[in-house]
């Protein structure tokens, strides 16, 4: 058995910290159960060929599996990961790369628990001779087991304009649970949103494009990790970011009270992490006790 003296020792040496080299390798040196969430966009196949060197689609699963393998060994039973990809467009048509990934995975012992789909509200027109603008990128949700943290009140939305006329004049069937008309099994009470100001989500996440961050090549916006990061985890859990690119999964970890650790393969890009986390203010993480109290520590950034 590991001593508490010897975790406390280990997790200094990555918590709170952006570590140069490949994800592959640098998990090995982190020991099981260590994070809460892990939140990443890995290189996309072909993509990003200047800076990442690009992988082919038909050998993005077996490129990919490995890392995986080390992600499921770290992540805690009660965390979640969360894999933002998107598919690519192959002599004509899409790849499969992302179906046969999701498979594997499952085969290699994760949930394919959800999937939730970005859509960036913001994205220019285009036009392709056989389709039209890609507006939205998949963010599949992997778990070691059925019951795992999740805090759907952290993300709560506006009721929305639509309650103001369709709550005014309630039939005798919104007074009750009224069973869908198709025979689907579903019904809904639709007095029940009487007085809400704030409900839950779906799983369509609408958010802008646009980043502060223009040194990346593929950097995506801060309100992305920063929803899941408040969905999946509490303060002063630690979220893992495998591909850290610019650093802004730990920037979104911070702002909110948790810990990090960023693994990025480019040194360039260690030292861009680095310089975007040394500009924000630091919220000091509660960290967890015996008998789930929360003590204060001091934490600083190195």
């Amino acid at each position: 058995m590991v001593r508490k003296e010897s975790l406390d020792m280990m997790q200094s040496h990555y918590v709170n910290r952006i570590l140069l080299g490949d994800c592959e390798q640098v998990l090995k040196f982190i020991p099981d159960d260590s994070f809460d969430l892990i939140f990443t966009s890995p290189p996309y196949a072909d993509q990003r060929k200047s800076t990442y060197g690009g992988i082919k689609p038909d050998e993005y699963v077996e490129w990919f599996l490995p890392k995986s393998a080390e992600l499921l060994r770290v992540l805690k039973p009660t965390g979640t990961f969360i894999l933002n990809i998107k598919e690519r467009v192959v002599d004509g048509e899409r790849h499969t790369y992302v179906l046969q990934l999701i498979q594997e995975l499952r085969k290699q012992g994760w949930l394919w628990t959800e999937e939730f789909i970005w859509h960036k509200k913001n994205s220019h027109p285009g036009k392709w001779p056989n389709r039209f603008r890609d507006n939205w990128e998949r963010l599949l949700q992997f778990n070691k087991e059925k019951k795992f943290y999740m805090d759907q009140d952290a993300v709560k939305v506006p009721v929305g304009d639509w309650s103001q006329k369709r709550l005014l004049n309630l039939s005798e069937t919104d007074m009750m649970r009224d069973n869908s008309r198709v025979g689907s099994g579903f019904g809904k009470n639709v007095s029940n949103w009487l007085d809400r100001d704030m409900v839950y989500p779906s799983n369509v996440i609408h958010m802008a494009t646009e980043c502060g961050n223009k040194s990346h090549s593929a950097a995506f916006p801060l309100s992305l990790p920063s929803w899941f990061i408040k969905l999946f985890t509490k303060p002063g859990d630690i979220v893992l970011d495998p591909f850290i690119g610019s650093g802004t999964t730990a920037v979104a970890a911070t702002e909110l009270g948790r810990n990090y650790t960023g693994i990025e393969i480019l040194e360039e890009y260690v030292e861009l992490s680095n310089s975007q986390l040394e500009g924000i203010q630091i919220k000091i993480p509660m960290i967890a006790e015996e008998g789930g109290n929360y003590s204060v520590e001091e934490d600083e950034n190195d």
